[in-house]
């Protein structure tokens, strides 16, 4: 005669993922923005000042309009040498690039590592009902994935 057992039926326990995954709670909200009448020149003291690599470029009604980065300034210095002209005289607006891609607060950090993999960009304004809130970086999705590790996420 076999063995019976006395357990009754097993309930299923569905883990619930709770860590946060969306890119609100990574992004970085206190940005450094710009305006597109800025000098290059003072923009590349901002990067500095600042430790950052880029940043929004919103007008004068706090709209995004562009992104301005390091690799816009090297290519104003590198024309500046060429051309034997001084860096002062040209503004963001020449030199960032206008055709901005954005994402919400609402996705994944998933979803925004594969943005970034496909674009190749460095950052992301972060739009919600076209007002920039915030800005999220390559960094800060490894940042969230280091966090992260110790959860199990499907």
């Amino acid at each position: 005669m076999g063995i019976k057992s006395f357990q009754g039926v097993r309930k299923i326990i569905k883990k619930e993922f709770k860590a946060p995954i969306l890119v609100e709670d990574y992004m970085t909200k206190k940005l450094v923005t710009f305006k597109p009448n800025q000098s290059i020149l003072e923009v590349m003291e901002l990067f500095t000042k600042h430790n950052i690599s880029g940043g929004p470029v919103l007008d004068d009604n706090s709209f995004l309009v562009g992104i301005i980065s390091e690799a816009d300034c090297m290519k104003q210095i590198s024309e500046s040498r060429y051309f034997n002209q001084p860096i002062l005289d040209k503004n963001v607006e020449n030199f960032m690039t206008k055709d901005v891609e954005f994402i919400t607060p609402d996705i994944s950090i998933f979803d925004a590592a594969e943005i970034f993999h496909k674009n190749n960009r460095r950052r992301l304004p972060v739009l919600k009902n076209d007002i920039l809130v915030g800005q999220i970086s390559r960094k800060d999705i490894v940042v969230a994935a280091l966090k992260l590790s110790g959860q199990n996420y499907k």
